[in-house]
């Protein structure tokens, strides 16, 4: 433990980060598994909405630093990948 008061305040903001970072990329991983049985259940307008809340949270995430910015474009061109995978096959 450290004896500095600077450091002792820098483990506790460090604790609160790390616990908000970790419930951020909670809430993405949870969007994307619901885009991902939206699709899978063939729900289109479902599965359109879910990708964009989705969008939206990786979109947020990356802007404040969570994830980086190409993990969060991958992440949406995966989900849109699959989405509009989706769109052809019913269009067929």
């Amino acid at each position: 433990m450290p004896q500095i008061k600077s450091s002792i305040k820098s483990m506790k903001t460090d604790a609160e980060r790390r616990a908000q970072n970790t419930a951020t990329k909670s809430r993405i991983r949870t969007a994307t598994k619901r885009t991902v049985d939206a699709i899978a259940a063939g729900d289109a307008e479902a599965a359109q909405a879910a990708f964009n809340n989705a969008s939206k949270l990786i979109d947020k995430a990356a802007s404040k630093g969570v994830i980086h910015k190409n993990n969060a474009a991958r992440k949406k061109s995966a989900l849109r990948n699959k989405l509009q995978a989706q769109n052809d096959a019913e269009a067929k």
